[in-house]
């Protein structure tokens, strides 16, 4: 028997080596534009890129010359490399813009005072937004038909882990005798009060 293993025969282990591919597709102007990446990594140092865009591989160390010139020469392997932002990129973004890009998740809204309203003290609206795709909502508070600039915080968009979002919206206000609050999305159809 023959044992091959440096450790089982009493030498150093052999060093961890990480060699990776990554494949990207990028995707701009409502997916006319497609563009495909293909990053080398030899233990998280990239070396060496293909990008759609320029048509063939690209050395970015020492190590990535001689790599990049071999695979360059390979005219078969080339046009497969070229022909992946049409045969990977376009047809995955055709296949799943239905629950990506075009997805939409109308938000739920819970708007409170943030304590016992009391006329003539101050207090807040606070207009909570939850469950909602995609990320980019704006909230618009009214004072009696008249858009609130000031006195209006907001917290940072949330993300829920569901690829849904939610945001706190808060006004700052002093309520009088006959004053209407309203809030508006253009998410939702029309303002709330």
């Amino acid at each position: 028997m023959v044992l091959l293993s440096r450790e089982i025969q009493g030498g150093a282990p052999p060093e961890n080596h990480l060699l990776r591919a990554l494949h990207e597709c990028y995707a701009e102007n409502n997916g006319t534009t497609q563009r495909f990446i293909m990053r080398c990594i030899f233990n998280r140092e990239e070396f060496m890129r293909f990008d759609s865009a320029v048509g063939e591989f690209r050395a970015l160390t020492a190590m990535g010359r001689p790599w990049a010139e071999s695979w360059n020469k390979q005219k078969d392997y080339m046009e497969r490399r070229r022909s992946e932002v049409d045969t990977v990129c376009r047809h995955n973004y055709e296949l799943s813009q239905g629950f990506t890009v075009k997805r939409r998740v109308r938000p739920k809204v819970h708007v409170s005072p943030s304590k016992k309203v009391t006329l003539k003290h101050h207090d807040l609206l606070v207009c909570h937004v939850t469950d909602f795709y995609p990320g980019s909502i704006q909230v618009r508070w009214f004072q009696n038909s008249q858009e609130e600039t000031t006195g209006v915080v907001s917290t940072n968009l949330i993300r829920n882990g569901d690829w849904t979002f939610q945001i706190l919206v808060m006004l700052e206000m002093t309520p009088q005798r006959g004053d209407v609050y309203m809030w508006n999305t253009p998410a939702l159809r029309a303002p709330s009060q």
